[in-house]
């Protein structure tokens, strides 16, 4: 029962999702119900025309039923292809319009929400769960509704036209309401089961694809191809059971038609003899058997592909219904900031259990450049993913000019602050609208010369079309020091306050590195600036630099007081990566 509520619950969403449409709609609806007593009509006037007219020998009559006949059939038809037409319309609209919000719902969600999701999942979600909500527009629910009022469309015709016919041609009905129940509930189980396993084979392909380099290097094709076989072979069996269902309900419901049809021949004929029941019935009653059958098969039929777009739809509202959202109840807006920022006891976990950040605290000045080093898991990215509200904090505060980073807009916010990462992601497009993001107020010219300031113009005017040099997805056709350097351009030209470097060296080589070092000298003279570097070159010059230990800082200082530290974490980095150096000198 209370699954019933959930269906009814989700078929009212589903609905809904109509209501911009509602014209449209209607007019499919209308079409439904005139089409129910239309689709009567001719099987009736079959009738007419056997008893009234050509057992009477009445040719002109004949002739004006037949034409009535011909008008009533084109009628039907016109008429249909507008339902279908418009039934299809409605739902291609409507998710046209769900797939807007969902993506657009994705997009706003935080980033647990995908460390914790596959991306397949999302995509199926996107695509394949909101392709398949289209059936209950186009084959679902108005059609159904269609369906059972020809049904009682036809089971009203016969039962003026012959009741005892009717009541003889009815008597296999059970066996018909048996056979469809069990299919229903043994596809709409298979289906679910399809639903999983494809979204199981498009998270396991987009993760496979996206890492075939990974994959290559180890030599995992033949262990990841068995792996694959395993999980088509699961979606092929989930397929075929369901079209095993098919296969054994069409037929038998062919059966009980027949057997139908037989008993109206044997009941029918032997009473025509008596002329309790007319040729004229006889003729049109196979007509009706078939135009009741018909239905009854296609609404089982259609009635699972409702059920189908519902188990679609709960999947849909699930993703949603998601609050898993940064919010963004801030009403601050700046358009520039002066640059201090404050940590204020901040503790921070990405599970309840395990605190990456601990009682943090520090400062910095507007202007100034803080350098963060630490291990591997310290908690040095983890700054700069909740500084930017990627993530909500536990316990303390954070502060950018003295507010709260809550009371600002959260666009507002990150407008002013600029990611330089070490894994550099390139959309597929030109180098232009990789670096513009398709900003519409970054101008070509501005883009030239934050390259030139870069020094990545002279290897982007190399390129073959310059600007518009069509990058491959992810950036594979260029070096990850191409890559990086189109990322410094990209956080250039948006003017931030706040510049951020995440590693922003360690994938470029020493001639690179220079050039770079230089354009990055030039970006954080005038910018509060936070560093993530292993390379303890690129951040000598710092004016603090902050040693962080699992979630804590262990020393803080400039480049000089913490080599006077004994024993000192950042006095033993330094004397291990310049060794050499200061052998020679």
């Amino acid at each position: 029962m209370n699954k019933n509520k959930i269906d009814f619950f989700l078929l009212g969403r589903v609905l809904a999702l109509a209501k911009p449409y509602r014209s449209v709609f209607i007019i499919a609806g209308v079409l439904a119900v005139i089409l129910a007593p239309l689709a009567t009509l001719r099987p009736y006037l079959v009738k007419v025309m056997v008893d009234d007219y050509i057992f009477n020998f009445d040719l002109q009559g004949l002739v004006f039923i037949a034409m009535l006949f011909v008008g009533a059939l084109v009628l039907e038809v016109i008429l249909r292809y507008v339902f279908i037409y418009t039934s299809s319309l409605l739902g291609q609209s409507v998710i046209r319009d769900l797939r807007v919000r969902v993506f657009k719902h994705i997009t706003s969600l935080r980033l647990t929400y995908f460390d914790r999701t596959a991306i397949g999942t999302s995509t199926t979600r996107t695509i394949n769960d909101i392709e398949t909500i289209n059936t209950v527009f186009s084959q679902g629910v108005i059609t159904i509704i269609a369906d059972v009022l020809t049904l009682f469309a036809v089971l009203g015709i016969m039962l003026y036209t012959s009741w005892k016919l009717t009541l003889v041609c009815l008597t296999v009905l059970p066996f018909l309401m048996v056979a469809s129940y069990i299919f229903k509930e043994k596809v709409k189980a298979s289906y679910q089961i399809v639903r999983t396993q494809i979204s199981k084979m498009n998270a396991f392909l987009q993760e496979r694809i996206t890492g075939m380099r990974i994959v290559q290097i180890f030599n995992a094709e033949e262990r990841e191809m068995e792996k694959f076989k395993a999980i088509n072979r699961e979606y092929t069996q989930a397929n075929l059971n369901s079209i095993l269902y098919y296969a054994v309900f069409f037929p038998v419901v062919d059966i009980i038609s027949a057997a139908s049809l037989g008993l109206m021949v044997w009941w029918g004929a032997s009473h025509a003899l008596t002329g309790e029941v007319t040729l004229g019935q006889l003729v049109a009653f196979p007509i009706y058997l078939n135009m009741l059958f018909r239905p009854i098969r296609m609404l089982a039929d259609k009635f699972n592909t409702l059920q189908m777009g519902l188990v679609a739809a709960e999947r849909v509202f699930d993703l949603l219904d998601k609050d898993d959202k940064i919010e963004n109840k801030g009403d601050k807006k700046v358009e520039k900031l002066v640059g201090k920022i404050d940590f204020d006891q901040v503790t921070f976990a990405y599970t309840a259990k395990n605190d990456v950040l601990k009682n943090l605290s520090f400062e910095i000045q507007p202007g100034e450049t803080l350098a963060i080093v630490g291990s591997t898991g310290s908690g040095k990215t983890t700054i700069i993913n909740i500084l930017n509200r990627f993530y909500e904090i536990r316990q303390g505060s954070i502060r950018i000019d003295d507010v709260d980073i809550r009371e600002y807009e959260l666009q507002s916010l990150r407008s002013r602050i600029a990611i330089v990462l070490q894994d550099v992601f390139l959309f597929s497009g030109s180098v232009l609208e990789n670096i513009t993001l398709r900003d519409e107020r970054i101008t070509r010219e501005s883009v030239i010369e934050a390259a030139k300031l870069i020094g990545a113009h002279e290897f982007i005017e190399r390129l073959p079309g310059g600007y518009d040099y069509e990058v491959m997805e992810r950036g594979a056709t260029l070096s990850m020091g191409q890559r990086q350097l189109i990322s410094f351009v990209r956080a250039l030209v948006f003017d931030p306050d706040i510049l951020i470097l995440d590693e922003a060296t360690s994938s470029i080589d020493t001639e690179t590195e220079a050039v770079i070092q230089y354009a990055i000298e030039k970006l954080i003279s005038k910018r509060t600036s936070i560093i993530i570097a292993h390379r303890l070159s690129t951040i000598r010059h710092a004016d603090n630099i902050m040693v962080l230990d699992k979630g804590e800082i262990e020393e803080f200082g400039h480049h000089e007081q913490l080599l006077q530290i004994e024993d000192g974490h950042y006095k033993e980095l330094y004397e291990m990566q310049f060794a050499q150096t200061t052998t020679s000198n």
